[in-house]
């Protein structure tokens, strides 16, 4: 065994060869040809429309002459696929799947299916095995091929070098905006919506006359996004706007409904492109089971009983329908976001593009197919002309021709021969020699001779269109019409102005009210009581040492005002609190409303809303009190916390809420003198931190408030002698205070 050598860890590594390789190398040499392959050669599609599965499948269909064939089983179109495609069956099946008629994820599906291939709003529903199902090409595939075979596009090598495939399909529309795609690459994605055919074929030719057309009509020609599933889109238009310049942004989608009131039931039959039923149905059944839904007695999926509707919802007895949507809408995908990323691939590289900038680069691409099928059909014409010149030199003299063949003895030289004496090319010698003796009638050249003006007539105009950008785009214009024409459909996704969509608050409908009582105690602790556990017991749990000083009959829908001894005012809702009972300590709010360390409520007060003319009456234990208005404490938002609620100058005793009339407070002082006094007493201050007037004196300056209440009724002891009709006042002696708080 070979010795370690001192200060080597490893004695497997040679120090001299031990190097380091940056991260950014690394990466570079093994990780950017990898996302560049899924970039350009899996997830996003190219100017044609196509991902390049999508385009090997239809491009084997293609080959294997099932644009006129009877359907074939879908395996079979699988397997042939297999050629140009190394990914596995699976993935190919799957890419089919979503091409087919039956699927219905299309406006203009490319396959022509037999069997069940699921469909693209269900997740559950699954296709049948490729044995079983059959499929050929739809006749709109016509479209898509249209001029491949005239050279109209680049043939490259599949993935073992043994055939071609086309690099791009010379698609005569913008299949790019009418078939919907999503894919995620890595470092990018691409969700592009599809459109109405007739619309993009308007706004295509809008462009092709006028290349600077405005936003703002074009957008009155292709109004908005188009789905096979149909849907509804809650219109914003300058969002929309957004999209068709930029490529990105969003548009809010929701399903279409209909309430039956013979079953008083309702149904739904098409959901946003981008949902699912399953979701859409378990979270439904999921608000039932929770309470949120109560109004609905069942929910089932309804696309095995009938196609015209998805789902369906039947309503108990007194439910309103209105209500029972708002919530299905307001927290299901029935209403949901569609994200536009319109990123394609321009000659190779990723672009994101807005509706304008794509149809613009697809009449780019469109006019160098075109030119190309021009090209090569002038071509085979110029070729068929050539021979047909050559003929035409021969029928000045056809038996001098027969003459030269029949005196030739060897075979390979009758072209020679024909070509010398006439002066023609080889070429043309040839086409003659292979004429058969029997076509040489009068006939026969008649024909050839208007077959020759025929093609010096169409030479000439497919030369004049090559020459003319005006005439190629009089040329793609009119091929848009004709497809217009044979394949429009009407819209299937319509439009709500955003203005007409009713705004749906979700607290208010899903908040559920019904009376109960609000208990506080001294030391902190808070109870909501349910009526019915109010009238099972009436005694109430407390601390040792502890009584309530706040205790009310309402409902669930307010809010509840806490007010600590840190000048800060707590505002929660009523119904953030669960229902306990009188059993029960309930909520410490200094935890529940996460308050400082050192920080206790001093008083509890409901209310609906903030009335500016109200007011919270603070006493401070130097004897000093104030009335500051609600409004000072009045906000558009409604705060959680009020800071600086009231002046800090002297420590609080008590707060309470003074409403439309004037309340009676008992005041005792640790001196054992009390004051019973109206609020209305108590001067207003309009600012928060004002420290307020005297209204208890104290003898040679010494004293504190030590006990406030409202609670009169409570007191054992006879107060009468304490009311004060002015103040400040010293108070009248009350030693013993006894309470049936």
């Amino acid at each position: 065994m070979a010795k370690r050598k001192k200060g080597n860890e490893n004695p497997l590594i040679n120090e001299s060869e031990a190097t380091l390789q940056p991260i950014t190398e690394t990466l570079k040499q093994n990780y950017m040809p990898y996302a560049m392959s899924v970039i350009v050669s899996r997830a996003i599609p190219e100017i044609d429309g196509f991902k390049p599965a999508h385009r090997k499948l239809l491009y084997t269909m293609y080959t294997m002459g099932l644009m006129t064939a009877q359907k074939t089983k879908s395996a079979n179109i699988v397997g042939q696929t297999m050629r140009l495609n190394p990914h596995g069956d699976a993935s190919i099946y799957e890419t089919m799947v979503r091409l087919t008629r039956g699927n219905a994820a299309l406006l203009h599906p490319f396959v022509d299916s037999k069997g069940s291939f699921g469909k693209h709003y269900s997740r559950d529903m699954a296709y049948a095995a490729s044995r079983y199902t059959e499929a050929k090409l739809d006749p709109f595939c016509a479209e898509l091929f249209n001029g491949i075979d005239k050279d109209a596009v680049d043939f490259i090598p599949n993935y073992d070098n043994t055939m071609k495939e086309p690099s791009l399909l010379p698609t005569t529309f913008p299949n790019i905006l009418v078939t919907p795609n999503l894919g995620i690459a890595v470092g990018m994605a691409c969700s592009i919506c599809s459109f109405n055919l007739a619309e993009i074929c308007d706004g295509t030719i809008a462009l092709l006359k006028n290349p600077k057309t405005t936003i703002e009509r074009f957008m009155d020609i292709v109004k908005g996004p188009d789905f096979s599933g149909g849907g509804t889109i809650i219109y914003d238009y300058e969002q929309m706007k957004k999209i068709y310049l930029t490529g990105t942004g969003s548009f809010k989608m929701q399903a279409k409904y209909k309430y039956n009131p013979k079953e008083h039931c309702i149904d739904i039959y098409e959901i946003p492109y981008s949902a699912f039923i399953e979701p859409i149905i378990k979270k439904a059944k999921d608000m039932m089971n929770s309470g949120k839904l109560k109004e609905v007695a069942a929910v089932q999926d309804a696309v095995d009983i009938t196609e015209s509707k998805l789902i369906y919802i039947e309503l108990k007895k007194d439910a309103n329908p209105d209500i029972v949507m708002q919530k299905l809408l307001s927290t299901t995908d029935l209403q949901c976001n569609f994200d536009c990323n319109f990123n394609i691939l321009v000659d190779g590289k990723p672009v994101t593009l807005g509706i304008r900038e794509i149809l613009l680069e697809w009449i780019r691409f469109r006019s160098k197919c075109l030119t190309r099928e021009l090209t090569f059909t002038l071509n085979k014409k110029k070729d068929k002309l050539h021979l047909l010149q050559g003929l035409a030199k021969l029928l000045v003299d056809i038996d001098k021709a027969i003459r030269i063949i029949r005196g030739t003895e060897n075979e390979e030289d009758v072209v020679p021969n024909l070509a010398k004496a006439f002066d023609i090319t080889d070429i043309q010698a040839e086409y003659i020699a292979e004429i058969k003796l029997r076509h040489l009638n009068r006939q026969y050249i008649i024909n050839r001779m208007k077959e020759f003006d025929q093609l010096e007539k169409d030479i000439a105009e497919l030369g004049a269109i090559l020459k003319d950008e005006i005439k190629l785009k009089e040329l793609i214009i009119s091929q848009l019409k004709e497809i217009k024409k044979k394949y429009a459909q009407e819209r299937r996704t319509t439009f709500i102005e955003k203005e007409n969509v009713q705004k749906v608050d979700k607290e208010e409908i899903f908040f559920e009210n019904y009376n109960c009582r609000l208990v506080f105690t001294k030391g902190g602790y808070f109870k909501k009581l349910s009526m019915q556990s109010v009238r099972a017991s009436d005694e109430q749990k407390l601390k040792e040492g502890d009584y309530i000083i706040y205790e009310e009959d309402t409902d669930n829908k307010g809010d509840v005002l806490f007010v600590t001894d840190k000048c800060h005012i707590y505002r929660a809702k009523v119904s953030d609190f669960d229902l306990t009972k009188p059993s029960s300590m309930g909520d410490y709010i200094p935890t529940k409303l996460s308050m400082e360390d050192d920080e206790h409520v001093v008083a509890c007060k409901m209310i609906y809303d903030i009335i500016p003319e109200h007011h919270m009456v603070y006493i401070f234990e130097n004897g000093k009190g104030v009335r500051i208005p609600m409004g000072s404490y009045d906000a558009k938002s409604k705060r959680k916390k009020i800071t600086g609620a009231y002046s800090s100058s002297s420590p609080l005793v008590a707060a309470f809420y003074e409403g439309d009339k004037p309340i009676q407070i008992f005041l005792r002082s640790d001196t054992g003198r009390g004051i019973l006094c109206k609020s209305s007493l108590i001067a207003e201050k309009s600012t928060r931190t004002s420290s307020g007037v005297q209204i208890m004196q104290f003898s040679k300056k010494k004293g504190k408030i030590e006990f406030a209440t409202d609670r009169i009724s409570d007191l054992g002891a006879d107060i009468s002698k304490c009311h004060k009709t002015v103040l400040p006042s010293t108070g009248s002696i009350i030693n013993q205070l006894t309470f049936n708080f």
